[in-house]
Parts: C-alpha cells; sequence; structure tokens
C-alpha cells in the first residue's frame, strides 16, 4: 500500500489556514516516514499510514501546525531511534514537548480494570494538564486505532475497546468532541456488543422502509416554515448514532419501537436573536414535549457548550430532537477544546464561545495531586467529568446517581419508593436540612423517616425526578381515590347527559381505553381529582366535528407524487384512507393502485421495485367518498341496527351497504359500507360505536382476496388487442 503524499496534507492545512508552516509540516512528514521506514502495522500496512491518518483527522478540526507535526511524530520518541534531544533540534521545544507528551500518555498503559483505572486517571490528567493538545493527539491516535481495530486479535479488540468506553470516550465528550465521543462509543459498541448493533441497524432499516426518508421530509418542513417567516438559516437533520439509541433503551427501559426521538436535527443561523426566533416558530408549528427543552445559551455548559434544545412531535408523531445555535456556537459545539487552537483563514479563530479547558484540568490536577487515595481522585474526576449528574452517598457509602438540581425527596425516591414516601426530613453530612435543599456532588444524605408518614402534595413543586413525582401522585391519587372516584361518577353523568347519551360502564371503559387510563375507576379518580376534565373524556367518544358543507379535496388531487394525467384507484384489499401511509404499485393501462403501507398485499411485488411509487395524500379536508368497510358483532336486540345507523350519522358518515351474517338468536355479524373523508373520521365513527354497549366487537375489514389485477382498460378506436390469426 502506497502512503498518502505530504502534498495530500499539506493541501489540508492549508485549506483553512494559508499562512500556514508548509515546511514544517513537510520536515516532519519527512523525518516520521525515515524513522518509520520498515515497521508495519497488524494489518500488513506501513506503520506510517497511522500518523498520517491521525494528522489528517487533527486537520479537518483545523488545528495549529504545531499539533499537526506532533501528530505526524508523535510515536517517534516511543517506537524509533529517535529522541527527544533529536525531534527538539530539528522541530523546536514546543514540538518536542507536545511529542513528549503523548508518549507519557502512551506509556500509562491506561485500563478500564477497577485496580489500575483510578491510579491511571491520575497520571493521565496530570500529563495533559501542561498542554491539552496532548490529549488531542492521543484522542485522534485512539479514534484511528478504533477504525481499523478489525487487524487485532479479538482479545485485543475486547480490551481496547472497554478503555475507549470507560477512559477515552467520556473524556472526548468532557473536552466538549461530541462526535467523536459519539464515534469511539460507536466504535466500541461494534466490538463488546456486535448482535446489540447489528439489531438496531436492522430496526432501522425497517423503520425506513415504513417510513422513507423522514429526515429529508421533516428538514423541508422546517425550511418551508423558516421562510414563511424571513429566516435565514441552515437546517440539518441525521438519525442518531446506533450507541446512543441503545443507552437511551437501557435508560428509558423501552423497546426499540416504543423509543421515538431517534431523529435529530440542527438549525444554524446567524445571531443570538434569530436562534429564539426560531424556536418560537418550531414551537408554533409542531407541540413541544414537555420536560424536552434546555436553553444552553442562556446558561452556558462549563465547557462553552451553546445551544438550544427542544423536542417536538413532527409528522406521523415522530419525536425529533432540535438543536438550535449561531454558527460561532456551532464550531465550538463540534471541535470542542480544539476551537480554542483552530485556525481560519490562517488566523485563530477568536471565537468569543470558546473556552480553554486547560484551566479545567490544571484546577482539577491542582485539587486532587496531594491526595494519596488514588480512589478518591478517580471518584472526584468522575464526579467533574459528568458535570450535568450529581453523585450522592448513602451513609453506608453507596452512590446515587441524580440530575443536577435533585433534593433529598428525590434521593430518598430513587433508594426505594418506601422509604420516599416515609420520608419526614433529611441531613447532608450530618446537618439537619430542609427537603427542598438542593444536593451537590459528593455529599453524603441520610433520610429520616417515620411511621403513618405520607407524602404531601407540597412535595411535587420540590422533586425533580419523574420516578419520585409519579410515586408522589400515585400516592395522593390512592389517598383520597374513594371520594374522587364519587366525585367522578357525577360529572361523568352529568357531561354525558348534557349530550344526550347515559355514562354507562361501557362507554367510560372505552374512553378509559383511548385515553390510556387503567380502567373505568382509575377514569373517575382523575376526572375527580381535576386531572381530566368531562368535557375530555366526552370529546374523546362524540368529537365535535366540522359542520360539512359537501366540501373538500377532490379525487383527482388526494394524492401527491403521481406524474400529471396519471390516474389512480383505491385498492379495495386494504381501503387507505387520508391520513395513514400509503404506496403505488403501477399497473399498465390503469394508472396507478394505491395499497396502505401494511397491505400485506404488497409483499407480491417485493420482487418488482420498479412499480413502486412513493406517495402521500394531499394535506387538507378531503371530501367524504371514501368507502371502508367495518366489521360488527351486533346485540340481536329491539332497535340495536337503528341505535347503530343513527351514531354513524351523528359522525357525518354516510352508510352505502349493509350486508348480514351468521344471524345467531342473541347476535348477528354485519358488514357496514361507510364513506368517509379520513383516518380521523374512522376514528371519530369507531370511537362512537366502541362506546355502544349493543356492540360485542368492532374492527375494520379488509379483503386480501379483493387484490386480483385490475381489468385491462378497454380498447381505444383503431386499436387491435388480443389479435390471433389462425393459419
Amino acid at each position: 500500500m502506497d502512503l498518502k503524499p505530504a502534498d495530500d496534507l499539506v493541501t489540508l492545512v492549508r485549506a483553512y489556514n494559508p499562512r500556514a508552516n508548509e515546511q514544517l509540516i513537510r520536515d516532519a512528514y519527512a523525518f516520521g516516514r525515515e524513522m518509520h521506514e520498515g515497521q508495519f502495522r497488524k494489518s500488513g500496512e506501513p506503520y506510517f499510514s497511522h500518523p498520517i491518518e491521525v494528522a489528517s483527522i487533527l486537520a479537518q478540526q483545523h488545528l495549529d501546525d504545531a499539533t499537526i507535526a506532533t501528530a505526524l511524530l508523535h510515536d517517534t520518541i516511543e517506537d524509533t531511534k529517535a529522541s527527544y534531544q533529536i525531534v527538539a533540534a530539528r522541530f523546536g521545544n514546543e514540538v518536542a514537548e507536545l511529542v513528549n507528551g503523548v508518549t507519557k500518555l502512551t506509556n500509562l498503559q491506561l485500563t478500564s480494570t477497577e485496580t489500575k483505572q483510578a491510579e491511571n486517571f491520575r497520571k493521565l490528567f496530570m500529563a495533559m494538564s501542561r498542554d491539552l493538545r496532548v490529549l488531542l493527539v492521543k484522542l485522534a491516535d485512539r479514534l484511528h486505532n478504533m477504525r481499523t481495530i478489525k487487524s487485532m486479535r479479538f482479545e485485543k479488540q475486547v480490551q481496547k475497546a472497554r478503555e475507549t468506553m470507560d477512559i477515552f470516550a467520556p473524556l472526548a465528550g468532557r473536552m466538549g468532541m461530541q462526535w467523536m465521543r459519539e464515534e469511539l462509543e460507536d466504535l466500541s459498541f461494534k466490538v463488546l456488543n456486535p448482535d446489540g448493533r447489528n439489531s438496531i441497524m436492522r430496526r432501522y432499516l425497517v423503520l425506513q422502509q415504513e417510513s422513507g426518508d423522514v429526515i429529508q421530509r421533516i428538514t423541508g418542513d422546517m425550511r418551508t416554515e423558516l421562510a414563511k417567516s424571513d429566516i435565514e438559516a441552515t437546517v440539518l437533520g441525521r438519525a442518531k448514532r446506533p450507541y446512543s439509541i441503545w443507552r437511551k433503551m437501557e435508560e428509558k427501559e423501552q423497546s426499540f419501537s416504543r423509543l421515538s426521538d431517534v431523529y435529530g436535527f440542527r438549525i444554524i443561523t446567524d445571531t443570538e436573536d434569530e436562534c429564539y426566533r426560531i424556536l418560537g416558530v418550531i414551537h408554533r408549528r409542531w407541540r413541544s414535549v414537555p420536560g424536552r427543552f434546555k436553553d444552553y445559551i442562556s446558561q452556558p455548559k462549563s465547557n462553552g457548550y451553546r445551544s438550544i434544545h427542544t423536542t417536538v412531535s413532527g409528522r406521523d408523531g415522530k419525536r425529533v430532537e432540535v438543536q438550535i445555535r449561531t454558527q460561532e456556537m456551532h464550531e465550538v459545539a463540534e471541535a470542542g477544546v480544539a476551537a480554542h487552537w483552530s485556525y481560519r483563514d490562517g488566523v485563530p479563530s477568536g471565537n468569543p464561545f470558546a473556552v480553554d479547558p486547560a484551566r479545567w484540568i490544571a484546577t482539577l490536577s491542582e485539587q486532587f495531586q496531594n491526595e494519596d487515595d488514588h480512589e478518591d481522585f478517580l471518584e472526584a474526576v468522575k464526579l467533574e467529568m459528568y458535570s450535568d449528574k450529581v453523585f450522592c452517598f448513602t451513609p453506608k457509602g453507596d452512590v446515587v446517581k441524580l440530575p443536577k438540581g435533585a433534593t433529598p425527596i428525590d434521593f430518598a425516591y430513587a433508594i426505594h419508593t418506601r422509604i420516599g414516601s416515609a420520608c419526614v426530613g433529611a441531613k447532608i453530612d450530618g446537618m439537619r436540612v430542609p427537603l427542598w435543599t438542593r444536593v451537590k456532588n459528593g455529599q453524603s444524605i441520610e433520610i429520616i423517616t417515620a411511621e403513618g408518614q405520607e407524602p404531601q402534595a407540597t412535595w411535587l413543586d420540590i422533586a425533580t425526578t419523574g420516578k419520585a413525582k409519579t410515586a408522589i401522585r400515585r400516592a395522593l391519587r390512592e389517598a383520597d381515590r374513594e371520594r374522587f372516584q364519587r366525585l367522578g361518577w357525577e360529572l361523568a353523568r352529568s357531561a354525558f347527559e348534557h349530550i344526550g347519551k347515559k355514562a354507562t360502564d361501557k362507554a367510560l371503559e372505552t374512553a378509559a381505553e383511548k385515553l390510556r387510563i387503567e380502567g373505568r375507576d382509575a377514569l373517575l379518580a382523575r376526572l375527580g381529582s381535576a386531572e381530566l376534565t368531562a368535557s375530555q373524556v366526552v370529546q374523546v367518544l362524540y368529537p365535535t366535528l366540522v359542520p360539512d358543507d359537501g366540501k373538500g379535496i377532490g379525487q383527482d388531487r388526494a394524492v401527491i407524487g403521481l406524474s400529471p394525467g396519471q390516474k389512480f384507484e383505491r385498492s379495495p384489499c386494504c381501503q387507505p384512507l387520508p391520513g395513514e401511509r400509503i404506496v403505488g404499485i403501477t399497473w399498465r393501462g390503469r394508472g396507478v393502485i394505491v395499497h396502505a403501507i401494511d397491505c400485506p398485499v404488497l409483499s407480491d411485488y417485493e420482487d418488482q421495485p420498479a412499480r413502486w411509487l412513493d406517495l402521500h395524500w394531499h394535506s387538507g379536508k378531503h371530501a367524504a367518498v371514501n368507502p371502508v368497510s367495518l366489521s360488527l358483532m351486533l346485540r340481536n336486540d329491539a332497535g340495536a341496527l337503528g341505535r347503530i345507523c343513527t351514531l354513524i350519522g351523528e359522525q357525518k358518515a354516510n352508510i352505502s351497504d349493509l350486508s348480514f351474517f351468521d344471524r345467531k338468536p342473541d347476535f348477528y355479524h354485519l358488514l357496514v359500507d361507510l364513506e368517509l373523508r379520513d383516518a380521523e373520521h374512522l376514528h371519530n365513527v369507531t370511537s362512537a360505536l366502541e362506546a355502544e354497549s349493543d356492540v360485542a366487537a368492532l374492527s375494520r375489514h379488509r379483503n386480501p382476496s379483493a387484490a386480483r389485477p385490475p381489468e385491462p382498460a378497454p380498447a381505444e378506436m383503431g386499436e387491435t388487442v388480443g389479435l390471433q390469426t389462425s393459419g
């Protein structure tokens, strides 16, 4: 394998720094190549290919000449006949000191085993406290090694991956280099849990097949909304990395299917004022998710990170995370510590948001250099590194991790729900404190409990964790459950009578199911405690519909994605409705047959991708002309059918046909053909029917056998079809 020429690296550096010391880089390249001559990597490549790639990684971060030269020379003192003195004489003291620092870090032989990790952390921080560029080179070195880890034997791969996950990835994150932290984590994840990673990748592919190019569509939507408000900004979207998804699944104890926010978007603009304007535009257009908003512009992170984070419900109810920042903020967010040394057009970038993390390192090193106990040092370093978390201790010395801003109430519930509920007071480091006190890193907390104590309503304002708040609400509900149920029943009865309906057990059970509440009693308790309103319960069963004026989007323009003049038909097998995800199958002579995305018939066309069309419904109100069949099991009782027809009519739906099957003395099965506007219209109809006591079972009827090939169009005048001659 041929080495990348020095010209490639010089071109890369001069692109961001035209005033770069070209001779220094070329000399470092030539010296490194000479020193590593005859050395090869495990993969069989010349060894010097590795320093070149490390230098390229750092050049992509727009770093200074000394750092680039150090990258080319970082293994010369350790692995070749070169010495500190030789490097200093040829390239100056600055470069020699940096190369020597990297050598010292390498010689630490960092491992992630518990016995050595603490001591190695101390040495690591001491070594890099003088010049943090040492760590930048070491991180780039580790990144390239992880990218090429397959050439190592498996045991070595696992060791390096674990070390990277435990030490280098958190360090990269703490330095503000999130892209590097994510890539290091993902490369380690690929080695440590290949099955888990492959599982997530497969689910990604399925998600993409089901929903299409979501990123492109949401990005387009955001650009459209910003253009309407005359805001110039760059919108970028991406799927989150597999390890990030895996970690969320672990933390939230959710499956991939329930994890909604797997896409992330960034909006980059010119000024801070526009950041807040963009936030307003996004929240006006899409519903924000409570508890998922953070303003790191007004309250920056300690590593200089500034951005607005919010999560909104985008297309098809998918949650998406949006980050809003200026270009300067974005550079710091991407480069982290590297922004301090980065160049732009030949001069230091001078980014006003870039902080010197060396101060943090130096402070940390000075703070703990006299500590004799390596374990104490390790614990202290970890507390500093994970600054968004608070680590507290129980009286027995067990560590409890809490979010920043947590209180003793959160601590008590984190230990056990029973302890939280019985809490009457707390001691921090032996001193009695109010329950609203904000706990800090490293504090020892003792919870004082008493028999008969019950959670107080005021605790909801004190607690910050979801676990504590949920437990408090549950306990408060249980205490007044019976009283709330009686009150809730009166409220429900009155609300239903107001619209001429009865609050039957069946209706309340159906409403509870629609609202995702566990049963009738729980629904009534929430009504009585004012967590729900009676109108919400009525609304979910009998929503107020907009009067149908007979107008709507015509069939000729109901579907977007067709060629001009191209005709379409709704497939009778799945009867897709506006609002549902659809796909088109082309038929010669008939145009396009539109199927629902989950239609089983589509499997017949898997080997014919050229016939597939990506379609979606036109937004807006559609005409009520779309046939849908419902299968009902109805009580054979006087007036039952009339009541069902009345309910359907109240929802402004027209019955086009009724077919009876399997009629028995107590129940009979019928098929009802309706003409509906869209999926929402169908939901309203089914909700009203499910609440009716006479309806024993209800389902949407689909008939795959109806998807027979359409008949060919009749021949045009003068056209010969199926011409045969007998001879």
